[in-house]
């Protein structure tokens, strides 16, 4: 063994210290850390060392080189994107996956299978799917719709009597998938999938909305026979609106149509008493996508795709070796995403679940919708800003009341970076910035300094 190595697995257990008391600071003091540290002078990357200094040192070079350049993403003002943290039980979860290591794809090798095969249940329960739907872990929400859109593939080729599976995508000619407000992943799984971006057809919203009108597509599902893939939508990226999925549900017996529920994040609405009523209907798709590393605050990646047809993911990821478990009645989970190699992602899910439960997750939702609330609110009331959209669920639509051109508002965000994060958007045809919570950490306090930074920053521009 090299020497260096050697050393290191003899001082493990000290090492493992150093490292756990350097994520500790990390973490205490994400509250005084910019959010968004300014971009350093750029410099030239170092080469590949030829003789390793050991794990110590590389922790140093680390931290004096690399850290400070970190954002404060796991803390409670980064803001921008669909963004959650990780709740100490999902970080320590985590830390355990790595440390068991296993490659969770095989029976042959079945506990982790069996972890994960409960922890999917434990989330069927809580998004309120029924038993008809099994699920399987993937890195994010990308890969979770682009594994739903295979299983629909298949499903089109089932009904036109052929197999894309073996007979590839071309055998099914055109084909149409039907959205309102498509996410942009959407698109890059149907590239993906050999069935192509012109396939997504855009049907009309209902009016200042980004929910997609029940009644235009009844009519653009009319227009050409034959079927067809829906995309709903539980939560747009902008304003987190919501399809009504039992009207869209309601045109089955008029239409063949396979219907794909984009929830990444809109599924967390559950959870809540109050808010549970946006994502009624979410069973009857026949396939959904959920995020993971955003609402239910586990570490990057995490993400669970349900269905109600295994049989046909199955023949889609299918993967036949000696050395891989059968397909079998109930199929190894190498046979069902397009992963050989599978990290035991359920476990940091699995954790936070079982240390908290229903009741604190609702808590973390519940608590991030009165932050959004709140911040909406405290915008309204500044005449220097404008809201873009209602305040439905945790993300908050924004921008300037007065010229809200691209560059002003690129000038606002990078003011407050410091002190709050938001990323750029636009909402119909207007340029904006968005403040989506999601974080387990974040409170009151930090919607206050959120508002105060942006109040600030706003007059500085003027």
């Amino acid at each position: 063994m090299d020497r260096t190595l050697a050393a290191d697995l003899a001082r493990l257990p000290d090492l493992l210290d150093a490292t756990r008391r350097a994520a500790a600071e990390a973490l205490a003091t994400l509250d005084e850390r910019a959010v968004v540290p300014p971009a350093p002078k750029q410099r030239d990357p170092e080469p590949l060392p030829e003789q390793g200094l050991g794990t110590e040192r590389a922790l140093a070079a680390f931290r004096e080189r690399w850290e400070p350049r970190l954002s404060a993403s796991a803390g409670p003002r980064y803001l921008g994107f669909v963004t959650g943290g990780a709740t100490p039980a999902a970080l320590a979860g985590d830390w355990l996956t790595a440390a068991h290591d296993q490659n969770s794809n095989s029976s042959m090798d079945g506990g982790g299978q069996d972890l994960e095969r409960e922890t999917v249940g434990w989330l069927r329960e809580l998004f309120g799917l029924s038993d008809a739907h099994t699920g399987t872990f993937v890195s994010g929400a990308t890969m979770s719709n682009t594994t739903g859109l295979a299983i629909a593939r298949e499903w089109l080729g089932e009904r036109l009597g052929v197999s894309p599976a073996e007979d590839g995508a071309a055998a099914l000619g055109p084909v149409r998938v039907l959205s309102g407000a498509p996410h942009s992943s959407i698109a890059k799984a149907l590239s993906f999938l050999g069935l192509g971006r012109s396939s997504l057809v855009r049907v009309p919203t209902l009016p200042g909305r980004e929910a997609v009108d029940p009644a235009a597509l009844d009519r653009a599902l009319s227009d050409t026979p034959g079927p067809a893939v829906v995309v709903a939508n539980a939560g747009t990226v902008n304003t987190v609106d919501f399809d009504d999925l039992p009207a869209i549900a309601a045109l089955r017996p008029r239409h063949d149509f396979w219907l794909h529920t984009d929830a990444a994040f809109g599924a967390f609405a559950a959870l809540s008493p109050d808010h549970a009523h946006l994502a009624a209907g979410l069973d009857a798709s026949d396939s959904v996508c959920v995020d993971l590393h955003k609402w239910l605050n586990v570490p990057y990646d995490s993400a669970v795709q349900f269905t109600r047809r295994r049989d046909l993911q199955a023949r889609v990821f299918q993967n036949a070796a000696a050395y891989l478990g059968p397909l079998g009645e109930h199929p190894d989970l190498v046979h069902l995403t397009p992963e050989n190699s599978h990290r035991l992602r359920a476990l940091a899910a699995w954790f936070t679940l079982r240390a908290y439960g229903r009741e604190g997750h609702r808590e973390i939702v519940e608590r991030n919708i009165a932050g959004a609330r709140a911040l909406g609110a405290a915008l309204e009331e500044d005449p220097a800003f404008t809201l873009l959209a209602p305040v439905r669920l945790n993300v908050v639509c924004f921008t300037l009341a007065e010229d809200p051109d691209p560059a002003r508002l690129t000038a606002l965000r990078e003011a407050v970076s410091a002190e709050v994060f938001v990323t750029p958007t636009v909402h119909e045809g207007t340029a904006g910035l968005r403040a989506a919570f999601s974080n387990w950490r974040t409170t009151q306090a930090d919607v206050r300094r959120a508002a105060r930074a942006l109040r600030t920053a706003a007059r500085e521009i003027a």
